[in-house]
C-alpha cells in the first residue's frame, strides 16, 4: 500500500481538505499506514499534478478542498483489483526472538513479557479508538470496522504467542 492509494481511498468517500484528510487519516488509517502531515500534503500535490485529484474549492489561508477525478478512481480500482498486496517480510520483533539465546533466560523471558504488555497496550489503544469513532453505515465505517477487527485479533494473537513462547523457555 502507498500513501497515494490511502489518500485516493479517503477521497473516494467525499471531497476533503488536507486538514480534513489528516483528521480522517488519524482516526482510521494511521493504525495501518502511518504518515506525517508533511508526507500527506506532499502526496496531495503529487496526486494533483498527476491529475488523480483536483482542487474543487479554495478557502481562506490557502485552504484547498480536493476531489477525486475519474482517473484517480480508476487508479484506486486498478490498485485494489490488479496488484498483489505487498508482503512485508521484515519483523524487528521476530529478528530479536531469533537471537534471544544470547540473553539469560530471565532476560529473554522479560523480552517476551514486554511483548505481551505491548500487545495489551495496543489492544487498549484500538479499543479506545473503536469507542471514540461515531460509526455509521458509510463505506469507511463498514470497512474501517473490519480493518479495526483485524488489528484487535492480530494483537490478541501476538499476546497469546508471546505467552506461549515464554513457556518454551522453562
Amino acid at each position: 500500500m502507498s500513501l497515494r492509494h490511502a489518500l485516493l481511498g479517503l477521497l473516494s468517500e467525499r471531497p476533503a481538505s488536507g486538514y480534513d484528510l489528516l483528521k480522517r487519516f488519524e482516526t482510521s488509517l494511521a493504525n495501518v499506514w502511518p504518515a506525517t502531515q508533511s508526507q500527506m500534503y506532499g502526496e496531495l500535490s503529487k496526486l494533483a499534478a498527476a491529475g488523480l485529484i483536483s482542487v474543487s474549492a479554495e478557502g481562506p489561508r490557502g485552504r484547498k478542498e480536493y476531489t477525486l477525478t475519474d482517473e484517480g478512481l480508476a487508479e484506486l480500482r486498478h490498485w485494489l483489483t490488479e496488484t498483489e498486496p505487498q508482503r512485508n517480510p521484515r519483523s524487528d520483533t521476530l529478528l530479536r526472538v531469533f537471537f534471544l539465546g544470547v540473553l539469560t533466560r530471565e532476560q529473554a523471558s522479560g523480552y517476551l513479557t514486554g511483548l505481551m504488555d505491548l500487545s495489551d497496550r495496543e489492544l487498549e489503544a484500538l479499543r479506545e479508538l473503536e469507542r471514540s469513532i461515531d460509526w455509521g453505515d458509510d463505506q469507511l465505517s463498514v470497512y474501517g470496522r473490519i480493518a479495526l477487527e483485524y488489528g484487535l485479533r492480530f494483537n490478541e494473537m501476538k499476546r497469546e504467542w508471546a505467552r506461549w513462547a515464554a513457556t518454551q523457555l522453562r
